[in-house]
């Protein structure tokens, strides 16, 4: 934002140096943390210590001191710094206020839902997420892997990475076999309705049940699973039509989250790869082929020399059956053959560590370089209230429908209240903004690696760090500028002596395109969820202690432009965290 300031700085720095005789400069600059003044330092110490090394008797900390007094003189007046002081072998520049604040609200509404995009890297990521199984229900244990992965590409995707969404679909496995053994058995010729996984979800959870219950069970699906590998037709065209049931559910809860892909992967696709790769892997050394007592190993700890570190991976069954490993092995080379990745970028829960580094290690022995550009973005699980544990198995859980059904009723309560007089129709689709914003944010305003228990109340609260009272922020801000019809003022320079909230809700702003770079090298959305609803609270903070509209005219001008950037800002911190922001509360 203050790139032309800084360029001449630079300039006169090394215009000092060369005229005293002194060594090239490498200047670093860095922001000077905000109390009430925006500025930027740089150090003279290096410049010191490259003077010591060419024989200067000079002690390194009182000569960097010298050096930021000299090059503070040396500087004089520039146009946009209020004050340029040397402190402590440190050279540092303070921006007016007035000029500060008027250079962010103009960029802001400027670059409107670009601001804080970055220019292209030419680097390329792979961000796999969602990886649901068929056959089974979506619930909200699955809701955080779906929000985590899509806030993370938004994120990576602004601070200019060229973003490949991938999800991996389970679509095989004795999960889907029990499925097809189940609804052959006590549901042939059955349809889903419109709610496909809910259906889907309780016939497994059904097929799962007489699975357990009844020993004469088990060696029918066997039977079963034999006849799918060996690809008997009746069985094949049975699974890709209940297949296609449960691909066509997943795409209306995608639908429902504003979520999309941009390649989906399937568990059958890379089985046969996966096979013939542990095949190859017998032969180089790499595996230990145990069948058929056993099954096929990479004994990692015993390869590598190291201790209960790695252990040893298992990658294919003694009956020379597939697993996860020969699956994901098969999929990391082709995610690379595919497209030439820069990262790949593994969204999945924090108790698959050790597995992913065992994967992400025998890539490595099998001598793919790109191994160590692998990355396990972990995540701990959701819990209903209680600490209950979500299960598909033992019915402990709350299926996506049903979550977004119950938080839309008690968000339409809330917009009911604020806005009684809006039509049905709208109240509804803000209500769903609200409730989908609620549950988005209650999943993101947490550390990845810590446990969230979902909770109705923290989730809409209305006057906490929640979705709904940042939403009603950006609606606040929005009443403003629908007064005067949306038409903003020419850029103005602040006349007026600038008020608390007012600098600190331009100093927020600013930092929005700084921290999309940071949660983007973190993988942490976190930051840009404590950054909007700290921009909310000032914002509010503002509303009530600032007048815009009764304001003197060149104030108004001003205050009109922030209530705008504000507003704009808001918009794009809660998009990248996949939230919409409404129009009316």
């Amino acid at each position: 934002m203050f790139e032309r300031e800084q360029q001449i700085v630079e300039v006169k720095i090394r215009q000092y140096c060369q005229q005293n005789g002194l060594p090239e400069p490498q200047i670093q600059w860095k922001w000077i943390p905000f109390a009430g003044h925006w500025g930027i330092s740089t150090s003279f110490f290096q410049l010191a210590a490259q003077e010591a090394r060419q024989g200067k008797p000079i002690k390194v900390n009182q000569r960097a001191q010298e050096l930021a007094t000299e090059v503070a003189q040396f500087l004089g007046e520039i146009e946009g710094f209020a004050r340029i002081e040397a402190v402590n072998g440190y050279l540092n520049l303070y921006f007016s206020p007035e000029s500060y604040a008027q250079r962010v609200v103009d960029t802001v509404l400027t670059q409107q839902r670009g601001f804080g995009r970055a220019a292209p890297r030419g680097e390329k990521v792979m961000v796999e997420f969602s990886q649901p199984n068929t056959h089974k229900a979506f619930h909200v244990g699955h809701l955080r892997n779906v929000i985590l992965g899509a806030a993370i590409s938004n994120i990576l995707e602004y601070a200019g990475y060229e973003v490949i969404r991938a999800n991996y679909i389970g679509d095989i496995g004795l999960h889907v076999i029990k499925w097809l053994w189940n609804y052959m058995t006590y549901h042939a010729g059955e349809e889903p309705g419109e709610d496909k996984t809910r259906w889907m979800g309780d016939l497994y959870a059904e097929a799962d049940r007489r699975f357990e219950e009844d020993p004469s069970v088990e060696p029918q699906v066997r039977a079963l699973f034999a006849r799918w590998h060996q690809r008997d037709p009746e069985i094949l065209a049975l699974w890709q039509r209940t297949r296609q049931w449960s691909l066509e559910g997943f795409d209306q809860i995608y639908a429902l989250l504003g979520v999309h892909f941009d390649r989906v992967y399937f568990e059958s696709e890379v089985e046969e790869p996966g096979i013939r790769l542990v095949e190859d892997l017998i032969r180089r050394g790499i595996a230990r082929d145990e069948r058929p007592e056993g099954p096929v190993v990479v004994p990692l700890d015993e390869i590598l020399g190291t201790k209960d570190k790695y252990r040893t991976l298992v990658v294919l069954r003694s009956d020379g059956t597939s697993l996860y490993a020969t699956k994901d092995l098969a999929l990391a080379i082709l995610k690379f053959q595919e497209y030439d990745l820069d990262r790949s970028i593994y969204v999945i829960d924090v108790r698959q560590s050790l597995y992913l580094q065992q994967i992400f290690k025998t890539l490595e022995l099998m001598g793919y370089a790109w191994a160590s550009k692998c990355y396990h973005l972990a995540y701990e699980i959701v819990n209903l209230p209680g600490n209950v544990t979500m299960s598909s198995r033992e019915g402990t859980v709350v299926l996506l429908e049903d979550l977004v059904r119950e938080a839309t009723r008690r968000a339409l309560e809330i917009v009911q209240m604020k806005n009684p007089e809006l039509p049905l129709e709208k109240q509804h689709a803000i209500a769903q903004a609200v409730a989908l914003g609620a549950i988005k944010y209650s999943m993101l305003s947490r550390d990845n690696t810590k446990i969230v228990t979902f909770d109705w109340e923290s989730a809409l609260d209305i006057n906490g760090q929640a979705a709904p009272y940042i939403q009603y922020a950006y609606v606040r801000a929005g009443s403003i500028l629908r007064k005067v019809g949306f038409e903003l003022p020419a850029p103005v320079l602040p006349s007026h002596e600038l008020t608390t909230p007012e600098i600190e809700l331009v100093d927020l702003i600013s930092r929005l395109p700084g921290e999309i770079q940071r949660a983007a090298t973190e993988f942490r959305p976190l930051l840009i969820a404590n950054l909007v609803y700290e921009m909310a609270r000032v914002f509010n903070d503002f509303y009530t202690q600032c007048p815009v509209l009764q304001a003197e005219a060149e104030v108004r001008q001003f205050r009109l432009r922030l209530v705008a950037a504000a507003r704009q800002a808001l918009e794009v911190g809660l998009a990248l965290l996949g939230i919409n922001a409404p129009e009316a509360m």
